[in-house]
């Protein structure tokens, strides 16, 4: 254990993990670039951008159970960057979305937003997930002070809910339930275990917190 704290904590661990959260972004750029994305590019990148946005929302939910559980706080170094690359993921989403899917018409994307309930839920989990990249900056703690940041980054508990609906409302159509219960169940139990700490400590703990 000593050496995976000491490998943490690290001045290149950061450099390092900053990588490896680039490394889906590389790879799907690579792909569209020389065209192995499949028959339906457009749809890979839109399903494929909201994965991963899913994958890097357990990774930063995990960060505190695993420092908490291992005994290894030096975690908590990384926790800002990989929340700022779960928005960075679904910015990506939205645009894949907005581009190939409606053209970036904003008439149509309004409509679309306002008739199709999975894509309403999405989006209002990409404004929420935009409020705290807004305020995920130590100057933001001072301008709101501590306790309503923590207030506003405790939202992050329904960002995961909504993110899990919008995944189950979009595979309904296909009948294909096995994916949405794997990630259903991995942030259920995140989520549950910080709720569980929250309330014995009657204070929940930001996602970017740096602490």
């Amino acid at each position: 254990m000593a050496v995976i704290r000491s490998a943490l904590g690290h001045r290149l661990a950061k450099p390092v993990v900053f990588c490896l959260s680039l490394l889906p972004f590389v790879y799907l750029l690579w792909a569209a670039v020389f065209d192995h994305l499949g028959a339906n590019p457009a749809e890979a990148l839109v399903r494929s951008t909201g994965d991963w946005t899913l994958r890097a929302l357990c990774v930063v939910l995990a960060v505190t159970p695993l420092r908490v559980m291992a005994g290894l706080a030096v975690l908590a170094r990384f926790r800002r960057m990989l929340g700022l690359f779960v928005y960075f993921y679904v910015v990506l989403h939205l645009l894949s979305f907005s581009g190939f899917d409606m053209g970036f018409d904003v008439g149509d994307i309004a409509k679309d937003i306002a008739k199709r309930p999975f894509i309403l839920v999405g989006f209002a989990a990409f404004l929420i997930l935009t409020s705290l990249a807004l305020t995920s900056f130590n100057q933001a703690i001072k301008t709101l002070g501590a306790k309503n940041w923590r207030r506003l980054h405790s939202l992050v508990y329904l960002v995961a809910g909504l993110a899990i609906l919008h995944f189950f409302w979009m595979r309904a159509g296909k009948n294909d339930f096995a994916e949405v219960a794997v990630y259903a169940a991995v942030l259920g139990f995140l989520l549950g275990w910080r709720v569980w700490q929250a309330i014995r400590k009657n204070r929940p703990e930001p996602w970017f917190s740096m602490r």
